[in-house]
């Protein structure tokens, strides 16, 4: 307490001169308004910029929120849209929206957590597994397009054979043509994918959009893939190979969606019958 007391003592003259300076700038601002709206400005500037500050940092810190709701509303509708295309339907109604039994698409998101890239078979691994209904041979993309298809399953996550796989094959066409190839990667640039096996009759121009074939049970009709960069030929050879330029970047992958036919088990016990005809 002593020490209190001196201090006082010590610093009389200096901290009356400040009372003195405090009592001085509120009289001031008491009776100059120009002075007064000129500190309550400068007040609720810094106040402003405090807010806008906190204000942008509560906004980032929910991103994340916001960014799964939008993730999860993108996959309803593109699993609208996908029913929609089988349906043949003209019109969008909001009842759409809910899930019915007579959908043949279904679609799960999932989140990549392990992407390779840069070998001759890439694989993605995903979080969501059986316990998600994710199974072997489901496609896989993502707002972009084609990403490949589910490999293995354990109960919460999964693998995805990549688009970038040398062993991966996927049906696929030149968009608003009947021109179907196969979709092949040759294991050089990860940007790019090769399109095989479409006739020389076929019309094509580079920047054509290369989609989906939809005559498989993994993928539906029309989902995009990429451009077509160039094609060649040989002199032997009757059908064209395609360079396809991806609308993904395929090293740089987030969120996915993957596609379950719900009719698979029965057209593949169908397709077995005939076989062992």
């Amino acid at each position: 307490m002593q020490q209190v007391i001196n201090f006082f003592i010590k610093n009389s003259t200096k901290l009356l001169f400040l009372l003195l300076l405090v009592i001085s700038f509120a009289l001031i601002l008491r009776t100059h308004t120009f002075h007064q709206s000129s500190f309550i400005s400068s007040a609720n500037g810094v106040t402003g910029y405090v807010y806008e500050n906190v204000n942008d940092l509560k906004e980032y810190m929910h991103l994340k929120t916001e960014n799964d709701a939008l993730v999860l509303e993108n996959a309803n509708l593109k699993k609208v849209l996908f029913n929609q295309a089988i349906t043949q339907q003209d019109s969008l109604d909001i009842n759409q929206l809910k899930p019915e039994e007579n959908d043949i698409y279904s679609i799960t998101v999932a989140k990549v957590i392990r992407n390779s890239f840069n070998t001759k078979e890439n694989f993605l691994t995903i979080k969501g597994g059986k316990k998600q209904g994710i199974e072997t041979d489901l496609g896989v993309i993502n707002s972009n397009g084609v990403i490949g298809i589910i490999q293995k399953s354990s109960d919460n996550y999964s693998t995805v054979q990549s688009i970038l796989n040398v062993k991966s094959e996927i049906n696929a066409k030149i968009k608003g043509s009947n021109h179907f190839g196969a979709l092949k990667w040759d294991g050089k640039n990860t940007g790019y994918v090769q399109l095989v096996d479409i006739p020389r009759l076929a019309e094509l121009h580079k920047g054509d959009t290369i989609v989906t074939g939809g005559i498989s049970t993994i993928f539906p009709e029309n989902i995009p893939i990429g451009i077509i960069e160039k094609a060649y030929t040989t002199k032997s050879s009757n059908y064209f190979t395609i360079s396809v330029k991806l609308f993904n970047d395929m090293t740089n992958l987030g969120y996915v969606y993957v596609i379950k036919n719900k009719d698979i088990i029965e057209i593949k016990e169908l397709e077995e019958q005939t076989k062992n005809e």
